[in-house]
């Protein structure tokens, strides 16, 4: 067949292709800048609730402060944004390329990426260096004040787990076209990206964020929505979140998910009233220790025996579903609470630690709960001699 009837074929079932499939479409990705508005109502409310402006963006009003001296001055680096996840490097981003282009123009200049999937030298040679190497003539930026938005924007997602090759391509691609484009590189961890590549960069570490940041973003949600939610809860969710705004939105947004009243065929339904959601909804969905059951292992470690210890933890551990981690993270902060002599809290410390490290790799439940239950016991006994303990095994080395 020739191409002139190929083009006649297209043409005459151009009607019948108005819906396309993600298969039909191969190449092109639909980034987080880009979802259809269309999709609000379906979406999770991470995404649903991701901030616009820079002046959403909970937290880090010093790295804001910064970015924004870069646009004003029109003097923009390339960027590096670190830290943990759900601590708003993503959005701060996003948010950015909205007040640089606008969001019509978001999509001809800017080139998103999740290097976790396209992390190999064919990409950086490919689809970076043609993006980086080409320059918009039409609709580069909505604003009026010369240069700014000229050049294009290129965010590298997950760069940390770009292979050793593929970032030594990048820092040559970076060099070479800094006058027709800007990247940011958003990593976890530092210590995975290559040297040179961080000299390119202008570093801002993403630190979890404070309480009264997530409070903001979260009643924000929860007035929008509607949920019905205790003040407890409020206060136990933005704590078990740890300074992370995906995980609070997503416990959050699970709750009221499981707080929906339902039919006798299992739809929602309207007419039924919802439940508060309570500090025990949002320890059950997390899966995290509730705080009676951790005074109650506190108290009996303090001051029981170790056998009888030792079977409080594993009675509530079977009961409640619990797993030794998260035991771990909660019965640390109750000990760092308490008024002790420096010996006791050195040998809690250390015997807490050492047990989380044996069960991050792959050490014995049931084992480490002993440990665990043995090491605050060492600290009790020490705390009541009033002296450091001594070894047991000492008289065997002599």
């Amino acid at each position: 067949m020739s191409d002139v009837d190929e083009m006649e074929l297209d043409e005459e079932h151009a009607a019948a292709k108005d819906v396309a499939f993600s298969s039909e479409q191969k190449g092109k990705k639909l980034s987080k800048a880009n979802l259809p508005v269309s999709a609000g109502d379906t979406l999770p409310w991470v995404e649903k609730y991701r901030p616009d402006t820079l002046s959403d963006v909970s937290g880090h009003e010093d790295i804001l402060t910064t970015i924004n001296k870069f646009v004003q001055t029109n003097r923009l680096p390339h960027l590096l944004f670190y830290g943990p996840p759900g601590t708003g490097k993503t959005s701060t981003i996003l948010a950015l390329a909205r007040h640089i282009y606008g969001a019509h123009n978001i999509r001809q200049q800017v080139l998103e990426l999740n290097a976790s999937d396209d992390r190999g030298i064919e990409v950086v040679r490919e689809q970076i260096k043609t993006f980086a190497s080409t320059k918009q003539i039409f609709g580069a930026s909505t604003k009026t004040d010369g240069q700014l938005g000229s050049f294009k924007l290129i965010i590298l997602d997950e760069a940390d787990a770009m292979t050793s090759t593929a970032q030594n391509a990048l820092r040559r691609i970076m060099e070479k076209y800094t006058a027709n484009t800007r990247f940011c590189i958003i990593a976890n961890y530092t210590h995975k990206l290559n040297a040179a590549l961080l000299s390119r960069c202008t570093r801002f570490r993403f630190s979890p964020l404070p309480i009264d940041a997530l409070r903001k973003r979260v009643d924000h949600v929860i007035d929008t929505e509607k949920v019905k939610i205790t003040p407890s809860a409020v206060d136990a969710l933005l704590q078990l979140s740890r300074g992370d705004m995906r995980r609070s939105l997503n416990v959050l947004q699970a709750c009221y998910a499981s707080s929906t009243p339902l039919d006798d065929e299992g739809r929602p339904d309207p007419a039924v009233e919802r439940e508060d959601i309570t500090e025990t909804h949002i320890y059950d969905c997390i899966a995290a220790p509730h705080p009676e059951d951790v005074q109650i292992i506190l108290k009996t470690l303090l001051s029981s025996d170790i056998t009888t210890s030792l079977r409080t933890i594993i009675d509530i551990k079977t009961k409640k579903g619990l797993a030794l981690a998260d035991l771990l993270s909660s019965l640390s902060d109750e000990l760092e609470r308490l008024e002790v002599p420096k010996q006791t809290r050195i040998l809690w410390m250390e015997g807490l630690a050492e047990v989380e490290w044996r069960v991050g790799s792959g050490g014995s439940e049931g084992i480490q709960t002993g440990a665990l239950a043995g090491a605050v016991r060492k600290g009790v006994a020490v705390m009541k001699n009033g002296r450091l303990d001594i070894n047991p095994f000492e008289h065997l080395i002599h």
